[in-house]
């Protein structure tokens, strides 16, 4: 199937086109044409399945061809594109831009860690799009500066990434802000039991479409682990790098924002260049990581799961599990930020003693054994569970 089948706006079409994309993703198959029909959509697809476009392209026919509803003006917005992070927020802003660029319609995003003059003045007149983060929407709605009455279409994005991350009670506060009459689109990777019942309220007889289900993983991904000890994690991390061809980009996982900034500071020193990205970093600090990773000036990111389903990079050579995660789905989420739009991809996971039963939930979760690749310098060398700290004995009350 090509673009042109779904007969949207031309001028859609010609943005595409110059934006280099050919054939649509199985998402976009399924999505657009019920997106185009004004149709709810229950859509069940992880990143890197090329959802941003199956929404944005029926949001920007239906903008760009009908006039607004009777009543809207100053502070208003036609379409809402509600998402858990900065960087996700930042990233649909730019596609709907890229999707757009021959279209006469307003977009941009509104989203906390930054100051909100400048976010102010983008929307005090109105726009067609907003992208937005849910606090910063619900302040600058609480504050006068946006009206949400007159939202046509509504989107929820990466809904349990939003239940993980405490946005439900703000999620839902949004929704009680827009008209009962709209058009909804609802993303989720994963399909929880509070997830499912949002949908229950906010959806209309929606087309379900179903998209690379969270239990598998990409073929294209080569996945390896590499048995180890916690203590040597560092140093076989370096070996591993330096292993890689030079040119390759390499984003690396890690549980905590203090291990991804000692981790990025021991590569540094090896003469890796590197940065951390986690939720302490400052939005500025945040956006010049990312640039500096995507432009080559920094091969290697490390990240802590903020970024394991907020980021959308091109050609990242290499995913690095640093650490598992203590949810096997997130796995999958962090090495589909390899082998994207078919290309091929490499998942490598570091694994120590304590974290064999992780391993082991993924392999079930995955339905597929990960192999082991020995012949490394550093393996394992301890095979019994790491002491737990004694607590510190409590003070006798005076």
């Amino acid at each position: 199937m090509k673009f042109e089948e779904f007969g949207f706006d031309k001028r859609i079409l010609d943005a595409i086109k110059r934006a280099g994309y050919v054939t649509p993703t199985p998402i976009q198959v399924q999505a657009i044409p019920p997106g185009l029909a004004g149709r709810d959509i229950l859509g069940c697809a992880q990143t890197g399945t090329g959802k941003t476009c199956a929404f944005a392209v029926p949001i920007l026919h239906y903008l760009g061809n009908n006039k607004p509803i009777a009543g809207s003006g100053a502070k208003r917005i036609r379409a809402l594109i509600l998402t858990p992070t900065r960087e996700l927020a930042m990233q649909i802003d730019e596609s709907f831009a890229t999707y757009g660029e021959f279209m006469p319609l307003s977009n941009t995003l509104v989203m906390g860690g930054v100051g909100q003059e400048s976010q102010v003045r983008a929307v005090k007149n109105g726009v067609d799009i907003l992208t937005a983060t849910p606090g910063r929407f619900i302040d600058l709605v609480w504050q006068g500066f946006i009206d949400p009455c007159f939202v046509e279409i509504f989107v929820l994005d990466e809904a349990d990434r939003m239940l993980d991350m405490g946005f439900f009670p703000d999620v839902k506060r949004v929704v009680e802000m827009l008209p009962k009459k709209r058009q909804t689109m609802f993303f989720s990777a994963t399909m929880p039991p509070e997830v499912q019942k949002l949908t229950e309220t906010l959806l209309s007889n929606p087309v379900r479409v179903a998209v690379t289900p969270v239990s598998s993983t990409v073929d294209k991904i080569d996945q390896y682990v590499l048995m180890t000890d916690k203590t040597a994690k560092p140093d076989l991390a370096v070996w591993l790098l330096q292993q890689m061809p030079k040119e390759a980009s390499v984003l690396i996982f890690t549980r905590t924002k203090h291990g991804a900034d000692r981790l990025s500071r021991k590569l540094t020193s090896a003469g890796i260049r590197s940065k951390a990205i986690h939720g302490d970093k400052s939005q500025n600090a945040r956006v010049d990581a990312l640039t500096d990773f995507k432009s080559g000036k920094c091969r290697v990111l490390v990240a802590t799961d903020i970024a394991a389903r907020g980021l959308d990079i091109d050609d990242i050579s290499y995913v690095l599990n640093y650490e598992l995660s203590n949810e096997p789905e997130t796995y999958v989420h962090r090495i589909g930020r390899t082998g994207r739009a078919g290309k091929d991809g490499t998942a490598v996971s570091l694994c120590d003693f304590d974290e064999k039963k992780l391993l082991a939930d993924i392999e079930k979760l995955i339905k597929k054994k990960i192999p082991v690749e020995d012949g490394h310098p550093y393996p394992m060398t301890f095979f019994a569970p790491t002491p737990k700290k004694p607590r510190p004995p409590r003070r006798p009350r005076a």
